[in-house]
């Protein structure tokens, strides 16, 4: 499982270090996408196709803009030997990611957040909300 929360800077060209633990379990080759709330997600080639199957498994009807968006904005990354990526501009500019960023594991993926989207995101989150999400779901 992706977890954790890490602060590493994107240069101009759209090169990051992206953080060694989550590239531990990723593996050696993952996809970045577009995703919900304005952020890229991450995957290990092996939950991409499962989420790929998943998509694929529903009604074309419902989930044709779904197939279109996550393919045609999805990217195969491969850390170079410093371990940074390259984020496509075409992403950045739709996740608005420029300088900082924050990386979050978030369980089966990873997202990619500009930083201040993250970190008012997660004031946004009061703990009585934070409680009754997790209370919600009978763990």
């Amino acid at each position: 499982m992706l977890t954790g929360e890490y602060f590493p800077n994107i240069d101009q060209k759209g090169r990051m270090n992206f953080p060694s633990r989550l590239r531990d379990e990723l593996g050696e080759r993952f996809y970045i996408t577009r995703w919900v709330d304005k952020c890229l997600a991450v995957f290990s080639e092996k939950e991409w196709t499962s989420v790929c199957e998943r998509i694929i498994s529903q009604s074309f009807s419902s989930t044709r803009d779904a197939q279109r968006q996550l393919s045609a904005n999805a990217c195969l990354v491969e850390p170079d030997k410093q371990g940074r990526i390259s984020i496509p501009q075409s992403l950045r500019e739709r996740a608005g990611i420029m300088g900082e960023v924050a990386v979050i594991g978030a369980m089966n993926r990873a997202e990619i957040w500009d930083k201040a989207r993250w970190q008012s995101q997660c004031e946004e989150m009061s703990d009585d909300l934070y409680d009754d999400i997790i209370l919600g779901l009978n763990l």
